[in-house]
C-alpha cells in the first residue's frame, strides 16, 4: 500500500550532535500525505530536536530531509514556511499588541505598494481573508479587531493555529498545542484538529498528553534517547505500549507496530 501513498516528508539519518551531546541519531522517518502523526518521548528523548532540525530553527549535523521525495536544505524557518511547512511553538509567536488580522499576515503582509515601514497595506482584504480562514478552521472570535493580548489561552491558540493553516499548504507541525490549556478550549483545539483532518491537511503534533495523541492521530512515533524506538498504530496500540516504549521496558517491536 505504501508504494501508492505520497510521501510528504522523509529524514535519513537525521543526526544532531552539540559538541559532545547526541541529541538526535540516525532517524529515519515518513510521513504520508493522508495522516496525522504524534510525536512522543520523555523530556530530553529528541523530539525537539528533531522538530527544529526538519524546520530550519537549527542545521543538522549529518542526514538528509526530504520533501515531496526531494532533499531540502532549509537554513531557516522562513525556508521551511516557503514549502509550506508551518509549525505552532508552544510560545505562539503571536504580536500581543496586533489584532487577529495583523497575527495572521504578519511577515506576509498584503501590500498595494512596497515602501517599508512607509507600505500601504491592504488592511480590508487582509481582514476579509483572515475571517474566511477563522471560519475554514471552525475557529470563532467574536472580535477579530481587538489585539491578542486581550484574547484567552485557547482564543490565542487558535489564532495561531489558523495562521498555520492558513500557510501550511504542506504541513502543519503543532508542539504541545493544548499543553496551558483548560478542558473546554483543549475540546476547542482537539475539534480543530480534527477538522484539519477531515480536509485532508496533514498534522504533526509533539505532545505528552496520550489521551489527546490516541484521540487524534493514525500513528504514534516514540522517541526515546534521542533515537526513534518505534512507531506504532494507535488505532490497535494501547498507553501501555508507548510508555514501554518511551521507558525502554519493551525493546522490541510491537506485534501492531507499523514502523515507516
Amino acid at each position: 500500500m505504501d508504494d501508492v501513498r505520497k510521501v510528504i516528508l522523509e529524514t535519513r539519518g537525521l543526526t544532531k550532535h552539540y559538541g559532545g551531546v547526541q541529541a538526535l541519531n540516525n532517524a529515519d522517518f515518513k510521513m504520508f500525505a493522508d495522516e496525522h502523526i504524534a510525536i512522543v518521548g520523555d523530556n530530553g528523548a529528541g523530539k525537539s530536536t528533531f522538530v527544529r532540525n526538519i524546520t530550519g530553527v537549527e542545521q543538522r549535523t549529518a542526514g538528509e530531509v526530504l520533501i515531496d521525495g526531494v532533499p531540502v536544505n532549509f537554513k531557516a524557518p522562513n525556508d521551511a514556511r516557503e514549502h509550506g511547512i508551518e509549525t505552532v511553538y508552544q510560545n505562539l509567536a503571536l504580536a500581543d499588541h496586533l489584532n487577529v488580522p495583523q497575527n495572521i499576515f504578519l511577515g506576509r503582509e498584503d501590500v498595494y505598494f512596497e515602501f517599508g515601514p512607509l507600505s500601504w497595506l491592504k488592511k480590508k482584504a487582509m481582514a476579509k481573508r483572515a475571517e474566511e480562514l477563522l471560519e475554514e478552521t471552525g475557529i470563532k472570535i467574536p472580535d477579530t479587531t481587538q489585539s491578542v493580548a486581550g484574547m484567552s489561552g485557547g482564543q490565542r491558540q487558535c489564532v495561531a493555529i489558523s495562521r498555520a493553516a492558513g500557510w501550511g499548504s504542506k504541513l502543519i507541525i503543532m508542539d504541545e498545542p493544548t499543553a496551558a490549556l483548560g478542558i473546554q478550549e483543549t475540546t476547542r483545539v482537539e475539534n480543530i484538529i480534527r477538522g484539519l483532518k477531515e480536509r485532508g491537511v496533514p498534522v504533526i503534533i509533539v505532545s505528552h498528553n496520550l489521551r489527546q495523541v490516541f484521540n487524534l492521530v493514525d500513528r504514534i512515533v516514540v522517541f526515546r534517547q534521542g533515537r526513534i524506538a518505534g512507531v506504532l498504530n494507535a488505532k490497535t496500540a494501547s498507553g501501555n505500549d508507548v510508555v514501554a516504549m518511551i521507558t525502554g521496558v519493551d525493546q522490541g517491536v510491537h506485534e501492531d507496530a507499523s514502523y515507516i
